[in-house]
């Protein structure tokens, strides 16, 4: 997975995905469940905002590996 990668480099990464599972099972740090397969960043732009600026906020964040949040819809 290439956020792995990235993450061994040092450069922290949010993983956006509607399967989380998959993300921790691959080693993903930063995950954020997004709401639809077909649109993990969500359909309206309120919703794709929430989850970008939660993203933004991640990548500031140390975490434990293999650390899923929910963004309140």
């Amino acid at each position: 997975m290439l956020a792995k990668e990235i993450e061994r480099t040092g450069i922290p990464v949010v993983y956006v995905t509607s399967l989380p599972t998959v993300a921790t099972m691959i080693g993903a740090n930063r995950i954020i469940r997004g709401p639809a397969i077909t649109h993990p960043f969500g359909l309206d732009e309120g919703e794709r905002r929430r989850i970008v600026e939660r993203a933004l906020e991640l990548l500031e964040t140390d975490v434990e590996p293999n650390t899923v949040w929910e963004v309140d819809r």
